[in-house]
């Protein structure tokens, strides 16, 4: 007799078999994929550099917003517009002991000192607008500063203040002299 008569052939997996599989799958993917979110962006921390692009990009953007920093930079505010009131910016910041500097009519660097917010020291305070320009401002913070331009390019690192300063002038005085051709 032969082996295939004397054995019925097996045709299929058991019912056990299967939930085995289902349950090793299940635990794999569970295991694995547990902190895993398909489909949704992270939402990048807000630093010097890419604070126009993430701000601009956030879900409280409208026509125009308005950033305020308080407790050294840990924590920060956005309106949407002028009437509205501030909600708490809950993406990630890192922004830390933020000096912010402008120029003054000479062209002196000067720090910029703002008022209070909810009784705590304002560190900085930048407006958004729809047509992609922004307040222009120089921010230190470490050994490292940034330009961050009111409307062309993107924010640029230095090393200095004083570097970012005079970046600062040269890019004016080629944004002033490009009206030549009228």
């Amino acid at each position: 007799m032969s082996s295939l008569q004397r054995y019925p052939a097996h045709k299929g997996f058991s019912l056990i078999e299967l939930l085995i599989v289902i349950l090793i799958i299940s635990m794999v993917y569970f295991l694995g994929f547990e902190g895993i979110e398909l489909g949704k962006k992270k939402v990048k921390a807000l630093t010097p550099l890419n604070l126009k692009s993430t701000i601009v990009s956030s879900e409280f953007f409208g026509d125009k917003a308005t950033l305020l920093c308080i407790n050294k930079c840990r924590t920060c505010f956005l309106r949407s517009d002028i009437s509205s009131g501030f909600e708490e910016y809950s993406s990630p910041i890192d922004l830390s002991d933020i000096k912010a500097y402008t120029l003054d009519k000479e062209d002196a660097l000067i720090p910029i000192e703002y008022e209070r917010y909810q009784d705590k020291k304002i560190c900085l305070i930048m407006d958004f607008y729809s047509n992609g320009s922004s307040t222009q401002i120089i921010l230190e913070e470490g050994e490292t500063s940034y330009f961050l331009p009111a409307f062309f390019g993107e924010a640029k690192a230095f090393s200095s203040p004083q570097e970012a300063k005079e970046y600062w002038l040269r890019n004016t005085a080629a944004v002033a002299n490009s009206g030549d051709f009228y």
